[in-house]
């Protein structure tokens, strides 16, 4: 061969595919690892579940669209979660006929009982789920417990909680009591 058939070769066509067809897939990885890894915040659509109660019913989150929703996550063995309880309890029993509802979900990887004893010891009337295999904690990307989202009428999270509040100081219940007495607000204005 001279010179100018070897000048001739180029690039193979099907090494170029293969290249292609490498980097749409790292690409494709890359974009799908970095959804798993966004933080549900304010401002952002909750995310719709089911759990199942106590009683083995199951129960969706959905189900109180139209509603403030306080979605707590908390397990029995958790101190803050114990300490953060009867104030909820309290904020449950002050707002009862307002269109608003507490749902608790207990990552308790152990079974209803436990779950059910603690329920019982702090007098809890309002909705309590579990979620033995932690995946509706995964999905909301809770860091720790307890951690709250506080859900407008039109499912959007309007403020994040990390950590034990005490739910009957109105400083502490403002985003609630301003969704209640005025209705959602642009999803933008909530604070991130």
């Amino acid at each position: 061969m001279n010179e100018k058939q070897e000048g001739k070769k180029g690039v193979n066509p099907v090494a170029i595919i293969i290249v292609a067809v490498s980097v749409a897939i790292v690409l494709i990885a890359v974009f799908a690892k970095k959804s798993n890894f966004e933080l549900v915040v304010a401002g952002t659509q909750a995310i719709d579940f089911e759990l199942p109660d106590l009683d083995g019913k199951e129960r969706s989150l959905g189900e109180f669209k139209g509603k403030v929703v306080f979605l707590n996550f908390w397990a029995t063995w958790c101190k803050p979660c114990e300490d953060e309880m009867p104030s909820m309890q309290q904020l449950h029993a002050a707002l009862q006929g307002k269109p608003f509802e507490i749902v608790a979900v207990s990552i308790d990887k152990d079974g209803p009982e436990a779950v059910r004893e603690f329920v019982k010891k702090y007098g809890v009337t309002f909705t309590v789920l579990h979620d033995r295999k932690g995946r509706i904690k995964e999905l909301y990307k809770t860091t720790g417990v307890p951690e709250t989202f506080i859900i407008d009428q039109n499912g959007v999270i309007a403020e994040k909680v990390m950590g034990p509040r005490d739910w009957t100081k109105m400083s502490n219940i403002s985003a609630i009591a301003e969704l209640l007495q005025n209705g959602p607000k642009d999803p933008a204005s909530y604070r991130r």
